[in-house]
């Protein structure tokens, strides 16, 4: 490989713009980021913007939400001297190599990726046409991992199926032309939250959701915090106890309050006598949990020139780190070098 081998491993992780950043996001990913992986490791972290272009979309938007992203990922404690982060669009080499794994690829292994299945059937029941793009994203997924010559990426369970896709195409490309790639690997949070729907506590707490309801927002005033979390779906009887299974709906704000106060769900269970009280609680521990990362948002904005910096140097160092990857598995397919 043409890079010399860090001494630290390298981690690459990144989050789509396709809707506003939940609590869910945060205790589930952003948070392991911001206290464990920028500080173990040479982390890059990246707002994934073309991935959002696999669906209908409004351009404005997908702008607005990127940028938005990218200021909260500061406010959570992202901090640019102890990682990288840069917004994918303005690192080229992620669509240039994104080519390579989709010749790498075969389309079975495409239409066996279980989001598309799902995404696809989504986009056709609102009567709408399914992008050829929406099929062929993992591949530019595999290419985001495997340009930094990265050896972990840290992911939910839901997201380990394309994490095994690039681990197969690096393989598969290594064999056929030379040892280009690293082979990476998912590792799933030491300590994360598996934070669900407040409206529906068997479905995650998605940022690009149609019903809001149950969704709590990073930017969520203080009063429409309380009161989703006051209206969250409980389970018939009055026990407060922690039943994934029977009891989802206080299983999910015993979770929340646990991943908020650094506690144990089977412990606090036995605290509370009422669902309200449980309620009560847990929405007072994401208002405390939010408030400072509020507050810092709030002064980023004021200061957008500093996060266009953060962003451009972010994209500056990540480029110097990908390119001569894809400058060599460009020769190694038999592609001429530039003239």
């Amino acid at each position: 490989m043409t890079e010399t081998k860090t001494a630290r491993r390298r981690i690459f992780s990144g989050i789509k713009p396709t809707g506003h950043l939940t609590l869910g996001n945060y205790l589930g990913a952003v948070r392991g980021w911001v206290q464990e992986d920028q500080h173990r490791a040479d982390a890059l972290f990246c707002v994934v913007d073309l991935h959002a272009l696999t669906v209908e979309h409004d351009p404005a938007r997908v702008r607005r939400l990127t940028r938005q992203a990218a200021t909260l990922l500061l406010a959570s404690g992202l901090d640019p001297e102890q990682c990288t982060l840069f917004v994918q669009s303005q690192v080229d080499e992620h669509a240039r190599l994104s080519y390579l794994m989709e010749c790498t690829a075969t389309d079975g292994e495409m239409r066996r990726m279980i989001q598309y299945k799902e995404k696809a059937v989504r986009e056709q029941a609102r009567g709408r046409s399914v992008r050829l793009s929406l099929l062929t994203y993992p591949a530019l997924m595999a290419a985001d991992i495997l340009v930094y010559g990265t050896h972990e990426v840290p992911v939910g369970e839901d997201q380990t199926q394309h994490v095994e896709l690039a681990r197969d195409l690096a393989q598969r490309f290594n064999q056929r032309y030379g040892p280009v790639f690293t082979v990476p690997r998912a590792t799933l949070p030491r300590v994360s939250a598996r934070v669900m729907d407040l409206q529906d506590p068997t479905s995650k707490m998605g940022k690009s959701h149609a019903e809001t309801a149950g969704i709590v927002y990073l930017l969520d005033e203080p009063d429409v915090v309380r009161k989703k979390i006051m209206r969250a779906v409980t389970d018939s009887g009055t026990e407060v106890r922690y039943d994934r299974t029977e009891q989802p709906g206080v299983a999910n704000l015993l979770d929340v309050l646990a991943s908020c106060t650094d506690g144990k769900p089977e412990v606090l269970a036995g605290e509370f006598s009422s669902y309200g009280a449980l309620k009560g609680a847990t929405a007072e521990a994401v208002l405390e949990l939010l408030r400072p990362l509020q507050a810092r948002h709030a002064e980023l904005c004021a200061d957008p020139s500093y996060v266009d910096g953060v962003l451009r140097a972010g994209a500056e160092r990540a480029r110097g780190v990908a390119r001569p990857r894809v400058d060599e598995a460009y020769q190694a397919v038999g592609l001429l070098p530039p003239a």
